[in-house]
């Protein structure tokens, strides 16, 4: 299992002792898109447009871009303006992205401000089958309310659980940013089916603590997916966007890039640079999967009969 190269593109490979990765024609290739957002949402379509294309003439058959790639990170402040960014789903981006998933075969994976009704929207991702077909969505389960991360006053929790999307390319899951923080989502989506599991992520530093936490931050994000990965014994693919956004003035935030896939065994086996636009293309053995599965049965041997009060907030 070993990342497509191209010459514009620089990312680690690793592999250790019996984590090495054997070679099959069952695989899925993912197209992993790490790209700049600006405030102007045709022009970030025409940037998505552009890396989904690349993605595809390398062999991706699966496509994913980054949480609500359409924009700059607004949820920096509490701004009823920015409400008017938000869209139905499925709606105008989703017909473009059918279109265009159809010409190019490619399934794709877009997350989008999603208007459901007045007052009420949604940080969700919308996914496209590769004959151009609308699959339908994901809604964002854990939300945010930290400094510059003020997602509560923008979103409502999603509802609608979580998902496997069997598609073309295989049986893929959808969690979004802030969600990659809970085991317990990588794991009911894992036990639904899924092989690989997307996070459409938008995550940062903040100026202030960039040189005192960076590196512990960074280190955490990656840790926690690598968790889900080798807990569920699937792939993960951890997408996100680069570049300094303030949208509303202020320090604003220093997205670190640093898109990933870890491997079954938590490997990190593709990375992408921290400050450059790219698209991350890698083939995904499924056989390592199974063989993974069988000699760390992690699933075989969970206690499901001893779990009540998984279910609560805490137990007092």
């Amino acid at each position: 299992m070993v990342p497509k190269k191209e010459k514009s593109l620089t990312h680690k490979n690793k592999t250790a002792g019996t984590s090495k990765i054997p070679a099959s024609a069952a695989q899925i290739c993912v197209g992993l898109v790490q790209m700049r957002c600006v405030s102007d949402p045709a022009v970030n379509m025409k940037t998505a447009e552009r890396w989904i294309r690349q993605a595809a003439a390398r062999g991706a058959k699966v496509v994913c871009l980054p949480e609500l790639f359409l924009s700059e990170y607004f949820c920096q402040s509490e701004d009823h303006e920015y409400f008017k960014l938000a869209e139905p789903i499925p709606g105008p981006t989703t017909i473009v992205l059918e279109k265009l998933a159809k010409e190019l075969g490619v399934v794709l994976i877009a997350s989008l401000f999603e208007r459901r009704a007045p007052g009420l929207y949604h940080n969700t991702a919308a996914v496209i089958e590769a004959d151009g077909k609308y699959l339908g969505k994901y809604r964002k389960m854990h939300i945010p309310d930290d400094p510059l991360f003020y997602e509560k006053f923008y979103f409502t929790p999603g509802d609608l659980g979580f998902r496997n999307w069997k598609t073309s390319a295989g049986d893929l899951g959808v969690l979004i940013c802030w969600d990659q923080w809970y085991p317990e989502a990588a794991r009911l989506t894992a036990l639904r089916g899924s092989e690989v599991l997307f996070y459409p992520t938008a995550i940062g530093w903040h100026p202030s603590e960039k040189k005192q936490y960076g590196d512990n931050q960074k280190a955490a994000w990656q840790l926690t997916q690598r968790a889900h990965a080798l807990a569920n014994g699937c792939f993960v693919c951890g997408v996100n966007r680069i570049g300094h956004e303030a949208p509303a003035g202020g320090p604003g935030l220093d997205f670190w890039g640093g898109t990933f896939v870890a491997a079954p065994n938590g490997m990190i086996i593709a990375e992408a640079p921290a400050d450059e636009e790219t698209v991350l293309v890698v083939d995904l053995d499924m056989n390592f999967m199974d063989t993974q599965r069988t000699h760390w049965p992690f699933l075989r041997d969970r206690r499901v009969d001893a779990y009540d009060g998984m279910d609560k907030r805490f137990i007092d």
